[in-house]
């Protein structure tokens, strides 16, 4: 469990503390995902109408998946009610020195808080402890609110370029740092 940083940048008081998730927060998991996609649908490979039909059932039986293991992590901030982020993690097949670092969300109310921080922070010592030394993401080229954030946290754009997975239109940047 890792605590959650304030100071300077933080504009609100963080009580959080983030956590692999478990099987005893898939009712959570699953009201975060619906406002994750309510409020970025471009960021998330589903759609709010897919993930809302979905069964509890469903989500629980992933949230399992996720609770353990060395291929797949979810990590939370958790204050102790709603959750408040997200960040996953799960193996590169075509690399497995690194772990594609997915899903990555804030609730608005606190974002720059550091929360952003200690979730990517969280799925880095998982890397590591699964023996992967490298972690990537990718963000829609023109959400450059994401790319400064993601710079600050040391990720530097690969040059690589590649559509969207869901939305063909778009294209997105790869990003890449130690984890």
């Amino acid at each position: 469990m890792v605590s959650l940083r304030t100071g300077p940048r933080s504009t609100v008081t963080s009580t959080e503390t983030v956590h692999r998730v478990t099987p005893g927060d898939a009712a959570r998991m699953r009201a975060l995902r619906l406002e994750m996609l309510a409020d970025s649908p471009l960021a998330f490979l589903e759609t709010l109408a897919a993930a809302a039909a979905r069964s509890h059932e469903d989500y629980r039986r992933r949230i399992t998946q996720a609770s353990a293991g060395r291929t797949l992590a979810q990590f939370v901030a958790d204050p102790g009610g709603p959750l408040v982020g997200h960040a996953g993690g799960t193996v590169l097949p075509e690399d497995l020195s690194t772990t594609v670092v997915f899903a990555v969300y804030i609730t608005p109310a606190r974002r720059g808080t550091g929360i952003l921080a200690d979730l990517v922070d969280a799925v880095a010592a998982w890397s590591k402890e699964a023996g992967r030394d490298q972690l990537m993401l990718e963000v829609v080229v023109g959400n450059d609110r994401a790319v400064r954030a993601y710079e600050r946290l040391g990720f530097t754009d690969t040059g690589v370029r590649v559509p969207h997975p869901v939305i063909p239109a778009l294209t997105e940047l790869q990003m890449r740092r130690a984890a």
